[in-house]
């Protein structure tokens, strides 16, 4: 037997930010939200997170990808992450 969400409640308009938040002490948002209305939130500007790490590699492959970033005008870090992204993005397919 499926359940049948109850219509939500309309949101009463608050004179002050006082006001509502009196409001929300007392209230439940579960009373209030209309999930058919909602939508994906997007964040174009936001830049994931990264964490510096240390990494040992043999000077010739440094080198290497030094000079693969040059000819592609990129820095050699960047084209580092793309090589990782790449490559792990196929053994996830790979495995799946």
């Amino acid at each position: 037997m499926s359940k049948r969400r109850a219509k939500p409640k309309a949101l009463p308009r608050f004179k002050t930010e006082d006001e509502e938040r009196d409001f929300w002490a007392t209230h439940d948002v579960v009373d209030h939200f209309d999930p058919s209305k909602s939508a994906r939130a997007t964040f174009p500007e936001l830049k994931p997170s990264t964490t510096a790490i240390s990494i040992r590699l043999p000077t010739s492959l440094l080198e290497e990808i030094k000079t693969l970033a040059n000819k592609q005008d990129v820095p050699y870090q960047s084209l580092m992450k793309v090589y990782l992204a790449e490559r792990i993005d196929r053994e996830r397919r790979k495995a799946g």
